[in-house]
């Protein structure tokens, strides 16, 4: 059946031709169908309506509607295939699918809500939301009226994370909005009552710290503050996939700085203006912020050991020393670890934080670097005093001796002080230099030496120089060669 396009260049094309076949010509059909046109427009009657096929579904319409309606349009056609097939359906998959999907537009079409747009005040609303991609968090906020975007990282949004961001959303704002709505996130709400949320006392607490009203949408429903879901997905599409994955939370952050002086410096396509600029503006409407600032983050109490050190997170962290047995506060932030003194409230350490069973030790809490580790020589008995009287050198026999493995050592340092007693100190202890510069450990060998007396060898490395000492002999001076004039 032609439709009342072609129909009506069939008409054009019969009155420039004046011939059915020269009309079919033009229009590429036949002469037949061009006459039964013609005739059916000069006759003043209009187009036999096509009468309804009927499709292999129509047995389960009745079925499908009905499911569509109880279910609100959120039935899926995959779950309501089987009871279809039940009912006699034969068809295949993908011509039932139609059929739900053209039951549901009809389903909205007359359910729909009707929405109208939000209008914003300046210095009145800040959305906040929390997204996840990766394992990594993201916070996003949105100034309503400006369009000012706020995004950082965190590796959880336990309730202190969500208040540490909104306060630095609020330093870097200048001000503190009127309403802060945010969804029915679990870390800021304390129940719901009559779908009346409850926020949690430390969010009130919060809340009447900085003078601002806590707000929460309805339930399921996103669109209430799709400003701020707009912002998730664009922090995910723009700022996280191009540049993931990040190596940690703090280069993260930083990027993400970045990223926000960035979009908040370009016009805004939904209010034609500078987000950056427009904040210039609503500053003024801001209220101040307060004088002192909430204690914000996962705040903690530990006594600090003997080791100088606090554990938190089954990970130890130094601290000065005059703190042992004091009480501080731990207080973790953008994975980092504050020390606080908690009379004075002064930050006396700051770690960044470390997997469970490590440490993190800084040198200056203990006054210096750590020392080497020394094994002191400490003489006890009569013959180990009498040799160690000899000096360094004979502690250095005895710390070489031990590592060597002579297990004869303490038997064989009365031999040692008897040497000692007949060749005199001098003597014997250059034999005990020798023997330690060359790794010769056993009474024997320092008995060897001191035999050798004046005739051992005295070695030099390869590339020192040479010095030797040769006897002086009576010489003349050139003069006595000279030739004299005999004339």
């Amino acid at each position: 059946m032609k439709s009342a396009r072609d129909r009506m260049d069939i008409i054009s094309a019969y009155r420039d031709v004046g011939t059915f076949r020269g009309a079919a010509a033009v229009c590429g059909t036949t002469d037949k169908t061009v006459k039964r046109v013609i005739a059916r427009h000069e006759a003043g009657q209009a187009q036999p309506e096509r009468a309804p096929r009927e499709r292999n579904y129509d047995s389960v319409v009745e079925l499908v509607e009905d499911k569509v309606k109880k279910s609100a349009a959120r039935v899926s056609a995959k779950r309501l295939l089987p009871a279809a097939r039940a009912a006699g359906y034969a068809g295949s998959p993908r011509n039932f699918r139609r059929l739900v999907a053209e039951q549901k537009r009809l389903w909205r079409s007359d359910h729909h809500r009707g929405r109208r747009p939000a209008v914003w005040s300046p210095g009145e609303t800040l959305v906040i939301d929390w997204g996840v991609a990766d394992g990594l968090h993201v916070f996003c906020a949105v100034l309503a009226w400006s369009r000012v975007r706020f995004v950082r990282f965190a590796h959880d949004e336990r309730a202190e994370t969500t208040l540490a961001l909104l306060a630095e959303c609020f330093e870097i704002l200048g001000g503190v909005p009127g309403v802060v709505l945010a969804d029915r996130m679990g870390c800021l709400k304390g129940g719901v009552v009559a779908n009346v949320v409850v926020p949690s006392p430390a969010y009130l607490r919060f809340a009447a710290h900085y003078g601002f009203r806590p707000d929460f949408c309805e339930a399921n429903d996103p669109q209430s503050k799709g400003i701020v879901e707009n912002l998730v997905g664009y922090a995910k599409s723009d700022l996280m996939i191009p540049r993931a994955p990040f190596e940690d939370l703090a280069l993260a952050n930083t990027a993400a700085i970045g990223w926000c002086r960035e979009v908040n410096a370009a016009v805004h396509s939904e209010i034609c203006a500078v987000p950056a600029e427009r904040l210039i503006v609503e500053r003024e409407l801001l209220a101040g912020l307060p004088s002192l600032r909430a204690s914000i983050g996962r705040v903690v109490t530990r006594k600090v050991d003997r080791l100088s050190c606090v554990r938190f997170g089954s990970a130890r962290y130094s601290v000065p020393t005059r703190l042992i047995g004091t009480t501080v506060e731990l207080r973790t932030d953008d994975a980092r670890l504050l020390v606080i003194c908690t009379c004075s409230s002064e930050v006396v350490a700051e770690h960044n934080l470390v997997a469970p069973g490590e440490a993190s030790v800084l040198d200056v809490h203990y006054g210096g670097p750590r020392p080497a580790p020394r094994r002191a020589v400490r003489p006890k008995t009569i013959a180990e005093k009498q040799f160690c009287a000899l000096g360094p050198v004979a502690q250095a026999f005895i710390t070489g001796a031990a590592a060597s493995g002579n297990t004869r050592l303490g038997p064989e340092l009365a031999e040692l002080n008897t040497l000692a007693a007949a060749h005199g100190e001098q003597a014997f202890g250059d034999a005990l230099a020798r023997a330690v510069a060359f790794g010769r450990w056993r009474a024997s060998d320092v008995r060897s030496i001191l035999a050798a007396g004046a005739g051992i060898s005295d070695p030099r490395p390869a590339g020192d120089a040479l010095v030797l000492e040769f006897p002086t002999v009576p010489v003349r001076p050139l003069s006595d060669y000279a030739v004299r004039d005999l004339s």
